[in-house]
């Protein structure tokens, strides 16, 4: 007020003066426990004493972006807490984090998605920012306790003048006796399946979890496959009913790629090339009452040279990486590993077209 006044009989008009407003009325206050996660990326050259700084600005900068968020999505007075999700994309070597409502599906997300692959330069035809497609980092648990990934902690020195062609993405290895289900003996195409259902789930096409034994019989009897004495028996599926599988369960079509004898496996790699290529899904593969899952082929366009990358669904043991690459129950294996008299259908499954 002194100040004010001094101006005031100086003949001085201000041209702005501090006020207080005090407004009578209730407010909502929102108290909520935030799940901050950040990621952050130190310089090699940063000193030590800086890191600090860096992880409290970045986590400030996300709790300013989860209050946004909540800001944003607030219906009818409901509250949507939000999640932070960490994603690499493809053939890239940076990482983005983004804040999701919590509660709010992948589904209704999809315009958010689609502006974030625009400002991204993201391709449209694929959904690459779902929550299912988020970075797994390593140590992280897998919900199920399975193995994420064996084939990539396999090395090995490429045939000559050749390349590898490789699934891509993460997927979870589905074998015998997982679950807590006795399938031994019988069960191998299943598991075959399974392992193809949780690559299209960990690439966001579905949300739908892995399917049962008896969710796949149900599916075989629900489009008039099987009779309906199939749901709990014990009997064998083949490639074509995985393809049905895939089609009824997540509406996933595929290719049939047939062999009439098992030596002629040789000569299907630049089929195979061509599909690890352009689609990058694992190809099940049924041959006499065997089943398994190709996850790539090394194989040279000037000899003809093939090695198959097999992920085999008879390991009956727990899931302990080391006995699964030692024992060979993922491994690469030679034209010579298929029963060479033996007819073989592969199931080659196509990834969904503009599918964000």
């Amino acid at each position: 007020m002194d100040v004010l006044q001094r101006l005031s009989n100086n003949n001085i008009i201000p041209t702005c003066a501090p006020f207080i407003q005090h407004n009578i009325g209730e407010e909502n206050c929102l108290m909520v426990d935030l799940p901050v996660d950040v990621l952050c990326f130190v310089p090699l050259d940063l000193p030590t004493k800086d890191i600090n700084q860096l992880i409290c600005d970045t986590i400030s900068r996300q709790i300013e972006a989860m209050g946004c968020n909540i800001r944003d999505n607030i219906d009818n007075g409901k509250v949507f807490l939000p999640e932070a999700f960490h994603f690499q994309p493809p053939e890239s070597d940076y990482f983005l984090s983004i804040i999701y409502p919590k509660d709010i599906a992948d589904d209704n997300l999809e315009s958010s998605r689609k502006k974030l692959h625009e400002v991204f330069c993201l391709p449209s035809n694929r959904p690459l920012l779902k929550r299912n497609n988020k970075y797994i980092f390593g140590g992280e648990e897998i919900p199920g306790g399975y193995l994420l990934n064996p084939h990539t902690q396999i090395n090995i020195q490429p045939l000559k003048d050749s390349k590898f062609y490789l699934v891509k993405g993460n997927y979870t290895y589905h074998h015998y006796m997982q679950d807590n289900f006795d399938d031994n003996k019988w069960g191998c195409a299943y598991r075959s399946l399974q392992t193809l259902c949780s690559w299209f789930r960990f690439q966001g096409y579905t949300e739908r979890p892995v399917p049962t034994h008896k969710e796949i019989q149900q599916a075989l009897v629900d489009i008039g496959d099987k009779d309906p004495k199939f749901i709990g028996s014990r009997k064998w599926i083949g490639s074509l009913e995985v393809s049905y599988c895939l089609d009824n369960l997540i509406g996933v079509t595929s290719k049939i790629l047939s062999v009439s004898a098992g030596a002629d496996l040789a000569n299907k790699g630049r089929e195979l090339a061509q599909h690890f290529s352009t689609q990058g899904t694992p190809v099940m593969i049924g041959g006499g009452v065997l089943a398994h899952t190709i996850l790539g082929i090394n194989f040279s366009e000037v000899t003809g040279d093939i090695r198959f990358l097999i992920l085999d669904p008879h390991y009956t043991g727990g899931e302990y990486i080391r006995e699964v690459l030692d024992k060979g129950w993922c491994g690469w294996k030679g034209p010579d590993f298929w029963d060479q008299t033996a007819m073989y259908n592969m199931c080659l499954p196509q990834i969904p077209s503009n599918a964000l």
